[in-house]
Protein backbone atom coordinates (compact mmCIF):
# COMPACT_ATOMS: atom_id res chain seq x y z
CA UNK A 1 0.00 0.00 0.00
CA UNK A 2 1.64 3.01 -0.85
CA UNK A 3 2.37 5.79 1.93
CA UNK A 4 0.17 8.61 2.83
CA UNK A 5 0.79 12.32 3.90
CA UNK A 6 -0.41 10.90 7.29
CA UNK A 7 2.68 8.00 7.32
CA UNK A 8 5.26 10.32 6.75
CA UNK A 9 4.26 12.53 9.56
CA UNK A 10 3.66 9.83 12.41
CA UNK A 11 7.23 8.56 11.25
CA UNK A 12 8.54 12.06 11.17
CA UNK A 13 7.34 12.75 14.60
CA UNK A 14 8.14 9.22 16.09
CA UNK A 15 12.28 10.64 16.06
CA UNK A 16 12.06 14.51 15.96
CA UNK A 17 11.32 15.80 20.10
CA UNK A 18 9.12 18.64 19.35
CA UNK A 19 8.83 21.59 21.78
CA UNK A 20 6.19 23.67 22.83
CA UNK A 21 6.45 27.34 21.64
CA UNK A 22 7.31 28.51 25.41
CA UNK A 23 9.94 25.92 25.44
CA UNK A 24 11.40 26.80 22.33
CA UNK A 25 11.71 30.97 23.28
CA UNK A 26 13.31 29.87 26.85
CA UNK A 27 15.60 27.67 24.80
CA UNK A 28 16.39 30.86 22.60
CA UNK A 29 16.85 33.22 24.75
CA UNK A 30 19.49 31.14 26.60
CA UNK A 31 21.94 31.45 23.69
CA UNK A 32 24.52 29.65 23.06
CA UNK A 33 26.08 27.59 19.81
CA UNK A 34 22.26 26.38 18.80
CA UNK A 35 20.79 26.79 15.71
CA UNK A 36 17.28 27.84 14.79
CA UNK A 37 16.66 27.32 11.30
CA UNK A 38 13.37 28.47 9.48
CA UNK A 39 12.25 25.86 6.75
CA UNK A 40 8.99 27.80 5.06
CA UNK A 41 9.65 29.09 1.49
CA UNK A 42 11.37 32.71 1.01
CA UNK A 43 7.32 33.99 0.35
CA UNK A 44 5.85 32.81 3.41
CA UNK A 45 8.62 34.14 5.15
CA UNK A 46 8.47 37.28 3.30
CA UNK A 47 4.27 37.91 4.65
CA UNK A 48 5.05 37.35 8.23
CA UNK A 49 8.77 37.58 9.24
CA UNK A 50 11.14 34.79 10.88
CA UNK A 51 13.04 34.04 14.11
CA UNK A 52 15.59 37.05 14.63
CA UNK A 53 19.06 35.79 13.65
CA UNK A 54 17.60 32.61 12.43
CA UNK A 55 18.68 30.70 8.96
CA UNK A 56 16.13 30.21 6.10
CA UNK A 57 16.71 26.81 4.64
CA UNK A 58 13.61 25.82 2.49
CA UNK A 59 12.65 22.45 3.15
CA UNK A 60 13.10 21.35 -0.18
CA UNK A 61 17.20 21.95 -0.23
CA UNK A 62 17.43 20.76 2.92
CA UNK A 63 18.93 17.66 1.45
CA UNK A 64 21.65 19.25 -0.40
CA UNK A 65 22.59 21.82 2.28
CA UNK A 66 22.79 18.87 4.89
CA UNK A 67 25.18 17.06 2.19
CA UNK A 68 29.03 18.59 2.49
CA UNK A 69 29.15 16.37 -0.94
CA UNK A 70 27.00 18.91 -2.66
CA UNK A 71 27.60 22.57 -4.18
CA UNK A 72 24.78 23.59 -2.21
CA UNK A 73 25.89 22.47 1.39
CA UNK A 74 25.67 24.79 4.14
CA UNK A 75 28.80 24.85 6.42
CA UNK A 76 26.63 25.64 9.33
CA UNK A 77 24.67 22.30 9.28
CA UNK A 78 27.65 19.99 11.07
CA UNK A 79 25.79 16.68 12.71
CA UNK A 80 27.02 17.63 16.10
CA UNK A 81 24.80 21.05 16.04
CA UNK A 82 22.03 21.37 18.07
CA UNK A 83 19.21 21.95 15.56
CA UNK A 84 15.74 24.08 16.31
CA UNK A 85 13.15 23.94 13.23
CA UNK A 86 9.97 25.93 12.72
CA UNK A 87 8.16 26.51 9.95
CA UNK A 88 3.87 27.62 9.41
CA UNK A 89 2.39 25.03 11.65
CA UNK A 90 4.69 21.88 12.78
CA UNK A 91 5.15 19.63 9.36
CA UNK A 92 7.94 21.00 7.64
CA UNK A 93 9.69 21.36 10.54
CA UNK A 94 9.04 17.55 11.27
CA UNK A 95 9.79 16.54 7.82
CA UNK A 96 12.88 18.50 7.53
CA UNK A 97 13.78 17.30 10.75
CA UNK A 98 13.44 13.75 10.21
CA UNK A 99 15.31 13.77 7.23
CA UNK A 100 18.38 15.36 9.19
CA UNK A 101 18.05 12.38 11.31
CA UNK A 102 18.35 10.26 8.80
CA UNK A 103 21.47 11.71 7.56
CA UNK A 104 22.88 11.30 11.27
CA UNK A 105 22.23 14.75 12.68
CA UNK A 106 21.40 13.72 16.18
CA UNK A 107 20.06 17.23 18.17
CA UNK A 108 16.88 17.79 16.03
CA UNK A 109 14.11 19.38 17.55
CA UNK A 110 10.70 20.17 16.29
CA UNK A 111 9.65 23.82 17.45
CA UNK A 112 6.37 24.06 15.75
CA UNK A 113 4.87 26.91 13.57
CA UNK A 114 6.24 30.89 13.68
CA UNK A 115 2.66 31.83 14.93
CA UNK A 116 3.47 30.46 18.00
CA UNK A 117 6.86 31.43 18.35
CA UNK A 118 5.49 35.15 18.28
CA UNK A 119 2.51 34.64 20.27
CA UNK A 120 5.24 33.23 22.97
CA UNK A 121 7.03 36.47 22.55
CA UNK A 122 9.50 34.63 20.63
CA UNK A 123 12.07 37.51 18.75
CA UNK A 124 11.55 38.11 14.67
CA UNK A 125 12.95 40.06 12.16
CA UNK A 126 11.39 41.15 8.98
CA UNK A 127 11.20 38.88 6.03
Amino acid sequence: MPKTSKDYMEAADAVVPKLSSEEAVARYNQGGDALFIDVRDSADIEKSGTIKDGKRLPRGLMEFAADPETALYRDYLTPEKEIYLICGAGGQAALAGKTLKDMGFSNVTNIGGFPGWKEAGGPTEEG
